[in-house]
C-alpha cells in the first residue's frame, strides 16, 4: 500500500454522531481491525448493508472465499474489493450442507485490498507506463462491466484479455492489456505477455497465501482448544486422584483411631493412657491434614458445597475455644470471643464450614503468638459501619491485652462493603430483613506476616518463609480453603499485618435467621449444640467483676451473663473496698483478675477483711487466670476464704461447672459437659439390634465396639449379599450401617435390592397376595439403613439419599453425628417418639 494508506487516520476526520445505527436485525457482524491505523474505526456492521450481508452469508454456507463488487476505499477513495472467509469452530467435510456450516461458525476473517495501488507497483517493476495500458474489469455483469483499474480507452489497436481468479467462484475478473500508440516489436509483445504472466501469477500468490494464513488461524484455534480441554481433563484426573487417595488414607485412619478409641476403654495405666492419647491426637492431626488436602481438591473441581441448617453460634464458638484451650494456657496467651448482642444466636447456614474458617485463623494466631492475646469478635456488619469513627479512637487507647495491635479497620479496607472515607462513602446496601451479615475478626499480637509475603498469604501451598513448615508445621492450604470458603459464604476477607506488632484478619459471611417459635428448633439446639448449659440456676444473681482493662471487662461480663446474671464492672480493688456496691446491696459473686490480684498483696487482703466484715454469708471469690502456672500462686490468704481460680478462656459450660460446684446450685440431675450426647445415644440405642455390613476385618470391629459401647446388640457381615439375606422380612433388626465402597455388590446396590425386596411384600400383603401373619402382622419393612463410608463428599450424602438410605455417617465415627443420624433414623421409624 502506499504511505497515504500506512499514515494514521486520525479520528477528527470522522464524526461518529453523522454515521447511522445498524437497523435491528436476528444477527450482526461487528468489524474489528487488525490495523493500529484504523483501530478506532469500531462502527461498522458488515450485515447491515444489502450486498455486504449477502457476500458474509454466501461465506458462511458455500466455505469458500466470497469478493465483494468493487467500491470506493475510506480516505484514498481508490477502488478496493474485500474477500471474506468463514470460520468455524470445527473441522468439516468437503460434502458438508449449508445447514451444518452455518451452525459451525465461528466469525469470519475478511481482507481490504486495494486494486489500484497493488496494479500500479506491479506494473512500475515490469514496464513503462508509457508504452503499455492495463484495464482491469469486473464482469461478472457481461453487459455491465465494472471498471476497477485504468482510464477510458478505445477498441481500437491491438490488446490482450487474461482472465483473473480471486478465489470467488461467482464473481469474474479481467485483465485487457494495449499498447499506447503504435503496435509492439514482437519482442515487446513477448515481454508484456510474460509480465502479465508474472502479474497473474503474484496476485494468485498473494490470494493463495492469504487462504493458508487462514488455514493456519483455524488450527492454531483448534489446537487451542484441544489443549484446554486436556488441561481441564487433567485438573478433573489429578483431584479425582486427591479425593481417592484421601478415601483410601482415611479408610485405614479409621481403623486405628477407632481401635485407639476401645483401647481407652480398657483398663490402662496412666503411662498408658497418655500413650494412647497422643497417638489419638496424631491419627486426629493426621485427618485433619486429609481433610485439607480433599477440600482443596473439591475446590478446584468445583464440587465443594455448603450446608443450611440451624446452627447456635455461641456453641460453634464455645467449642473453638475448648480445642485451643489447652495451648493458649500453656502459653500464657489471653484467648477470648465477644459476640455483640446485636448478633442472634441462632442462625442458619453450614456451621462446619463457619468452624473450619474460624479455626484456620485462631490455628495460625496460636501457631505464631507467644505473648499477649488473640481476640474474636463478631459484629454485624451494619454495627461496624455505623461505629468505624469509634474503632478508629478505641483500637490506639485499650486492648485486651495491653498489647499494641494491627489496626482492625485495615483489614478491610479492600472488601467492595466499605470505602476509605468512611460511613459516609460506604457502598453496603441493606440486606432483606431475614439475612444476617456478619464480620468476624481475629486479632492477635504475634510476630506478624512480612510485607513481602503478604501478597501471597492466600496462594495454596505457600509459607511466609522456607523456615515456618519446619517451625511451626502446616500445609500452607488453610488460608486458600478459607477464602474459598468465605466466597461461597457471599462474604469476603482482608488482613491487615504489622511485623513484630501483630495480624487481624477479617471475613465477612451471610447467613439465615432461624425463626425460633418452632419444636423444632428446640430439638435443633439439643442436637447439635449440646454444651449450652442452661442458665436458670443462675438467674437474677448478682456479680462484681474487677478489670482495669475495659476490653478484657467487656469480654468477661459478655460470658457471665449468658449465664443470666446482673453483672457490674470496677476498675480496681480500692474502688471496690470504697464502693457502696459491696456493702449496700446483695453480691453473690465477684470476679478479679489475676494479675490485679497479685499486684498489690496488702490490698488483696484488705479486700478479704471487707468481705468477711460487710457480709453475714461473704461473696464467693473467682480469680480469673490465663496460665496454669500462675494460677497455684493463688494460696496467699488463710483457708478460711481461699478465691477458686477459673482458666481462661471463657466459656459458657465451663463457667457453668465452675459455678455449680462453687454455689452449690444445679449439680443434682445436670450432665457435665458433653455427657448428654452419650447418655442420649446410649438410650437410643441399649437393646437395639443393629447390622454392621463392612468388607474390612478392622472397620467391623470398630464399628461394633462403637455401637456396644452403647448399649446396641450388634450383628457383622462382610458383603452386600449377606445383607440382602439377613434384611429380607422377617428378620429382628432395628438398623443396618452399610459401607457403601464393597467388592462384588456394593452399598447402592445391596440397598437399592432390599428396598425392591420390601417393597415387594408391602405390595403383595396390600394385594391379598401374601399372608400378613407370614410376615409378623407387619406390612412396612423400611428397616433404616445408614451409610458408612470415608468418602466425605457432599455428591456422595446426596447419592446415599438417592440410592434409599436413611442416612450418612463418616468414618471414623463422631458421637454428635452418630447420635444426630440414628436419632433421626428411629424417629421417623417410630412416628416421632425415640
Amino acid at each position: 500500500m502506499d504511505k497515504i494508506e500506512q499514515s494514521p487516520v486520525h479520528e477528527d476526520d470522522y464524526a461518529p454522531e453523522d454515521l447511522e445505527p445498524s437497523p435491528t436485525q436476528d444477527e450482526y457482524a461487528p468489524v474489528i481491525f487488525a490495523q493500529d491505523t484504523i483501530s478506532h474505526v469500531v462502527s461498522l456492521d458488515m450485515l447491515s448493508g444489502v450486498e455486504d450481508r449477502k457476500n458474509v452469508i454466501r461465506a458462511r454456507a458455500s466455505g469458500k472465499g466470497v469478493l465483494t463488487a468493487p467500491f470506493r476505499l475510506i480516505k484514498t477513495n481508490r477502488l478496493g474489493v474485500i474477500l471474506t472467509f468463514a470460520v468455524y469452530k470445527r473441522d468439516l467435510p468437503s460434502n458438508a450442507t449449508p445447514n451444518e456450516r452455518i451452525q459451525a461458525t465461528d466469525g469470519y476473517l475478511g481482507g481490504v485490498f486495494d486494486i489500484e495501488s497493488l496494479v500500479e507497483k506491479l506494473l512500475q517493476q515490469l514496464a513503462s507506463n508509457q508504452t503499455i495500458l492495463v484495464n482491469v474489469y469486473d464482469t461478472t455483469n457481461q453487459s455491465h462491466p465494472i471498471s476497477m483499474y485504468g482510464g477510458d480507452v478505445s477498441e481500437d489497436g491491438l490488446q490482450h484479455v487474461s482472465p483473473l481468479n480471486f478465489g470467488d467462484p461467482d464473481r469474474k475478473h479481467e485483465m485487457r492489456c494495449r499498447f499506447k500508440q503504435k503496435q509492439a516489436w514482437p519482442w515487446l509483445a513477448m515481454t508484456t505477455s510474460i509480465g502479465i504472466l508474472i502479474i497473474a501469477l503474484l496476485l494468485g500468490y498473494i490470494f493463495h497465501a492469504t487462504l493458508n494464513r487462514i488455514a493456519k488461524v483455524e488450527d492454531d484455534y483448534h489446537e487451542m482448544m484441544e489443549l484446554k480441554k486436556r488441561a481441564e481433563d487433567a485438573d478433573v484426573a489429578k483431584s479425582q486422584f486427591l479425593a481417592t487417595v484421601s478415601h483410601e488414607i482415611r479408610t485405614p485412619m479409621n481403623g486405628v483411631l477407632g481401635m485407639l478409641h476401645l483401647l481407652m476403654d480398657t483398663d490402662l495405666d496412666v503411662t498408658q493412657q497418655d500413650y494412647v492419647k497422643t497417638a489419638q491426637d496424631s491419627g486426629k492431626a493426621l485427618v485433619s491434614l486429609i481433610n485439607e488436602v480433599l477440600d482443596q481438591a473439591k475446590i478446584e473441581s468445583g464440587k465443594l458445597e455448603l450446608e443450611a441448617i440451624p446452627f447456635n453460634l455461641p456453641a460453634i464458638l464455645d467449642d473453638i475455644l475448648s480445642l485451643f484451650s489447652g495451648k493458649s494456657q500453656e502459653k500464657g496467651l489471653e484467648l477470648a470471643v465477644y459476640i455483640s448482642d446485636s448478633v442472634p444466636e441462632m442462625l442458619i447456614g453450614d456451621p462446619g464450614r463457619f468452624r473450619q474458617i474460624i479455626t484456620n485463623l485462631i490455628g495460625n494466631s496460636i501457631k505464631f503468638t507467644e505473648k499477649g492475646h488473640i481476640f474474636v469478635t463478631v459484629n454485624l456488619v451494619e454495627e461496624v459501619i455505623e461505629s468505624i469513627d469509634l474503632e478508629i479512637e478505641s483500637s490506639t487507647n485499650s486492648t485486651l491485652s495491653g498489647y499494641p495491635i494491627a489496626n482492625r479497620r485495615l483489614s478491610w479496607a479492600g472488601f467492595q462493603t466499605f470505602s476509605e472515607e468512611g460511613p459516609a462513602a460506604c457502598h453496603f446496601m441493606p440486606s432483606p430483613p431475614e439475612l444476617i451479615n456478619l464480620m468476624v475478626s481475629v486479632e492477635d499480637t504475634g510476630v506478624g506476616i512480612p510485607l513481602e509475603a503478604q501478597s501471597c498469604v492466600f496462594t495454596p501451598f505457600m509459607q511466609v518463609r522456607p523456615s515456618i513448615s519446619r517451625t511451626h508445621g502446616g500445609t500452607g492450604i488453610g488460608l486458600s480453603i478459607s477464602k474459598c470458603l468465605v466466597g461461597l459464604m457471599k462474604g469476603e476477607i482482608g488482613f491487615v499485618s504489622v511485623p513484630k506488632i501483630g495480624s487481624t484478619f477479617t471475613f465477612t459471611a451471610v447467613f439465615t435467621k432461624c425463626s425460633s417459635n418452632s419444636s423444632e428448633y428446640n430439638k435443633t439446639q439439643q442436637i447439635k449444640n449440646i454444651s449450652i448449659p442452661t442458665s436458670s440456676e443462675f438467674k437474677g444473681m448478682r456479680a462484681l467483676i474487677v478489670d482495669h482493662r475495659p476490653i478484657r471487662a467487656k469480654v468477661s461480663r459478655y460470658h457471665i451473663q449468658r449465664l443470666g446474671i446482673n453483672v457490674e464492672v470496677l476498675s480496681d480493688l480500692n474502688q471496690c473496698l470504697c464502693s457502696s456496691t459491696i456493702s449496700g446491696s446483695t453480691i453473690n459473686m465477684i470476679f478479679v483478675e489475676q494479675d490485679l490480684w497479685d499486684k498489690d498483696t496488702s490490698t488483696s487482703d484488705l479486700f478479704i477483711k471487707n468481705l468477711r466484715n460487710s457480709y453475714g454469708v461473704p461473696p464467693k471469690l473467682f480469680l480469673l487466670t490465663t496460665s496454669i502456672s500462675s494460677s497455684k500462686a493463688s494460696t496467699i490468704v488463710s483457708d478460711v476464704f481461699t478465691p477458686t481460680v477459673i482458666l481462661k478462656p471463657l466459656r459458657s459450660g465451663m463457667l457453668a461447672a465452675s459455678l455449680h460446684r462453687v454455689m452449690g446450685v444445679g449439680i443434682k440431675g445436670n450432665p457435665r459437659n458433653g455427657e448428654l450426647p452419650v447418655l442420649s445415644l446410649r438410650n437410643l440405642l441399649l437393646g437395639r439390634k443393629i447390622l454392621v455390613i463392612d468388607d474390612n476385618k478392622v472397620n467391623r470391629i470398630v464399628a461394633a465396639g462403637a455401637l456396644q459401647r452403647y448399649g446396641a446388640d450388634v450383628v457383622c457381615e462382610n458383603s452386600g449379599r449377606e445383607a440382602i439375606r439377613l434384611l429380607t422380612p422377617p428378620h429382628h433388626f432395628d438398623a443396618c450401617f452399610m459401607d457403601i465402597q464393597m467388592p462384588e455388590m456394593d452399598g447402592f446396590e445391596a440397598t437399592r435390592r432390599i428396598r425392591e425386596i420390601e417393597l415387594q411384600i408391602k405390595n403383595g400383603i396390600q394385594a391379598g397376595e401374601l399372608s400378613i401373619e407370614a410376615y409378623e402382622n407387619k406390612c412396612d419393612w423400611g428397616v433404616p439403613i445408614l451409610a458408612m463410608t470415608a468418602d466425605v463428599i457432599q455428591a456422595t450424602h446426596e447419592e446415599c439419599l438417592k440410592g434409599g438410605m436413611n442416612g450418612y455417617v463418616s468414618k471414623p465415627f463422631e458421637v454428635e453425628r452418630l447420635y444426630r443420624e440414628v436419632s433421626q433414623c428411629f424417629r421417623r421409624t417410630s412416628n416421632g417418639t425415640l
